[in-house]
């Protein structure tokens, strides 16, 4: 269950691992909003232009044209952004924001298609009063797509290189004979997932065996789905060694892997 203080996000999984997400603010949200407006802009009018022939033909079937154009662009926009850059448009990576799932997971096709779907919704009556109210008013600082879609915007944190020889001493990682796998991993992990996985590393000590087994088991199939390295690397490996090694290759790229 998520609750949220001081607009912190606080996600407790069910083995018992709590982790911590900050919300993006109104204001902050905003300002990606005019940085995509002016994307937007910027992209229906340079297919617009591609199009004023029709103005030729027919000046109001132009002007028709060119209002599908900008309808299309404005929604497309985010809904393929968010899906395909892991709810991040160019707004919201210039100014740090991300959209995720309101349980701290990976956004899912129809929460992206929704919030999107609700912008006109949330931008009446004009720049977006009636979403920047009730995101002030939120408990998580959601405006009504948001809500009907489940989804939550936040900050993403900036992480450091954690000391990984803390964590378990230190072993032979059979990921790293596999870098272009890796390198696939570091690209879809998120930071929050990686933080994640690094804070349930550092907290297995304190979970009862059977919670410590379910987690690490569902953490080492998840990351499978992103990367899945070949039967020798994972050969003899428990779940999670699996999530350590993983851990280890996304923080440590291989130019900083001794």
């Amino acid at each position: 269950m998520p609750d949220r203080t001081q607009h912190v996000l606080t996600i407790r999984t069910p083995e018992g691992v709590t982790f911590s997400l900050a919300i993006a603010s109104p204001i902050s949200r905003f300002l990606a909003w005019v940085l995509d407006a002016l994307c937007i802009a910027l992209t229906s009018t340079v297919i617009t232009s591609l199009i004023v022939v029709f103005s030729i033909l027919n000046a109001d079937l132009f002007r028709a044209a060119g209002l599908l154009v900008y309808f299309l662009v404005s929604i497309g926009y985010s809904m393929i952004l968010e899906w395909c850059w892991q709810g991040q448009t160019v707004g919201k990576r210039l100014v740090g924001l991300r959209v995720i799932n309101a349980q701290g997971t990976r956004l899912k096709p129809h929460q992206v298609v929704m919030r999107n779907l609700l912008r006109a919704v949330d931008f009446l009556p004009a720049f977006y009063l009636t979403g920047g109210a009730v995101s002030a008013l939120s408990r998580n600082c959601q405006r009504l797509g948001d809500i009907a879609a489940g989804t939550i915007v936040i900050r993403n944190a900036q992480y450091t290189t954690p000391d990984l020889g803390q964590l378990t001493p230190p072993k032979y990682n059979s990921f790293r004979d596999h870098q272009h796998i890796a390198a696939r991993l570091r690209q879809k992990v998120t930071p929050a997932e990686a933080a994640i996985l690094l804070q349930a590393l550092m907290r297995r000590e304190t979970l009862e065996l059977e919670a410590r087994l379910t987690l690490f088991r569902e953490l080492a199939q998840y990351l499978t789905t992103l990367a899945e390295f070949p039967q020798e690397a994972t050969d003899g490996l428990s779940d999670e060694q699996c999530v350590r090694n993983a851990v280890e290759v996304i923080y440590r790229t291989s130019a900083t892997t001794p």
